[in-house]
């Protein structure tokens, strides 16, 4: 299934995608796409209905982040293999973790705000994971079981803020509208090989990254297990895996960073597409 969320930005509806690509509305049967709605038994009762049942929405409606506003969006940094050679820096030996201020979180096809100040503008599309139920030191070989599906995220990056501002990479990761997840949570069982996705970002039409998830240094399953070591998961939670080779901050000789009015579009292979255009904070 693949679970979604429309309406205007602060009042979002539940819906979900048919087969036909239509998009129809969940009000009538679960609040929001939230802890709840990404539990087994609400998946699997969502599942039972024929979404013809269900009303028809607008195609032309917005679309909000695909989960509801979670506990926790926890970042993995340098988790792919030829990203980290891209940025000159060593394979991590544990995962990297970071948090994204949920004041970030947007539609995925909201615009991104440049924020006052900014000079390195960056794109990272990311596979992400969707968290079904609480998670607290979860064992790997348990740890899919904790897992409701995967969306695209963008962990937009403002590379001067992360890098050269002193301090964490939060200040570079968290502005606002520097979220974009979705379109829709693509339910696990229709990702059978989550280590096998291509994913790729275009800017202004020209693609930029062209990677898989088989080049993670750190799996799904291993990251699950991970995080839940040190933070508690919660249903609805979001993890986004890092990003493959071609983020603006890696191009040779020179680095290229988004401007205002510049358009990304990115996606993960079967977790749809986002695009988003560059504006003025």
């Amino acid at each position: 299934m693949k679970l979604l969320r429309y309406g205007p930005i602060g009042a979002e509806k539940p819906g979900l995608l048919d087969a036909a690509g239509d998009i129809r509305c969940l009000a009538g049967v679960v609040r929001d796409i939230d802890g709840y709605a990404l539990s087994a038994s609400a998946l699997q009762m969502i599942a039972g209905i024929d979404p013809k049942t269900l009303p028809k929405v607008d195609a032309s409606v917005r679309l909000g982040s695909c989960v509801a506003r979670p506990v926790n969006y926890v970042c993995i940094g340098l988790n792919y293999a030829d990203h980290a050679a891209e940025a000159g820096m060593p394979l991590p030996k544990e995962p990297i973790i970071f948090l994204k201020s949920l004041g970030a979180l947007c539609g995925p096809n909201d615009d991104v705000k440049m924020p006052r100040g900014s000079k390195k503008l960056d794109w990272e599309v990311e596979f992400g994971i969707v968290i079904g139920k609480t998670a607290r030191y979860v064992p790997e070989n348990h740890a899919i079981d904790y897992v409701a599906g995967y969306c695209v995220c963008n962990d937009v990056s403002e590379r001067e803020f992360q890098l050269e501002r002193a301090g964490t990479w939060d200040k570079g990761k968290g502005c606002d509208t520097f979220g974009p997840t979705g379109p829709w949570v693509v339910t696990k069982d229709e990702v059978p090989d989550p280590q096998n996705v291509p994913l790729w970002t275009e800017v202004n039409g020209k693609r930029m990254q062209n990677g898989t998830t088989k080049t993670m240094v750190f799996g799904v399953v291993k990251l699950v297990s991970y995080v839940s070591h040190f933070i508690t998961l919660h249903a609805g939670d979001v993890i986004a895996t890092g990003t493959p080779p071609g983020v603006g901050q890696g191009v040779k000789p020179q680095p290229v960073f988004l401007k205002v009015g510049d358009v990304m579009r990115l996606s993960c292979e079967g977790l749809g597409v986002q695009m988003q255009k560059v504006v003025e904070a």
